[in-house]
């Protein structure tokens, strides 16, 4: 088995236990069509259901996950989707966005002016919040801009 796809792997573990697709989906709490999905290579199991199968097939999850190569890079590149949200807080914009905000309070308090610090806090807030998007916005404009 070494060589299969997930998919083949899952359907002939199935079939050496002599289960239907709908008594594996009943024993595992999910559709039949989940089931086949999986065993067709149409969308994979989560881990909590990859824990329940390598149970139910008295296997390993390395087992049935390292033969698939295609498999292991949706493995990775979700790894990758999780790490660029971890950096997402620590980009520039949050910086700035802090920085204007206790701009906004120090000018609030030294000028006794709630208007100059509620407008700061908000453009800070707005920064931290669509940093990416007002990058965007920009990189748009120069290029229109240019282009003319």
């Amino acid at each position: 088995m070494s060589c299969l796809k997930l998919g083949e792997q899952l359907q002939r573990l199935r079939e050496a236990k002599n289960m239907s697709r709908e008594e594996l989906a009943q024993q595992m709490n999910v559709s039949r069509q989940a089931v086949y999905k999986w065993e067709n290579d149409k969308g994979y199991p989560d881990i909590q259901n990859l824990l329940k199968l390598s149970e139910i097939y008295e296997t390993t999850i390395d087992e049935l996950i390292k033969s698939d190569s295609t498999f292991q890079d949706k493995i990775n590149i979700d790894g990758d989707k999780k790490k660029d949200a971890d950096e997402e807080m620590l980009h520039p914009g949050f910086y700035i966005g802090i920085g204007i905000i206790f701009l906004g309070i120090f000018l609030g308090l030294i000028f006794g002016n709630l208007i100059i610090s509620t407008a700061l806090n908000i453009v800070g807030t707005l920064i931290i919040c669509f940093y990416k998007d007002i990058l965007k916005l920009f990189r748009d404009v120069i290029k229109d801009f240019n282009q003319q």
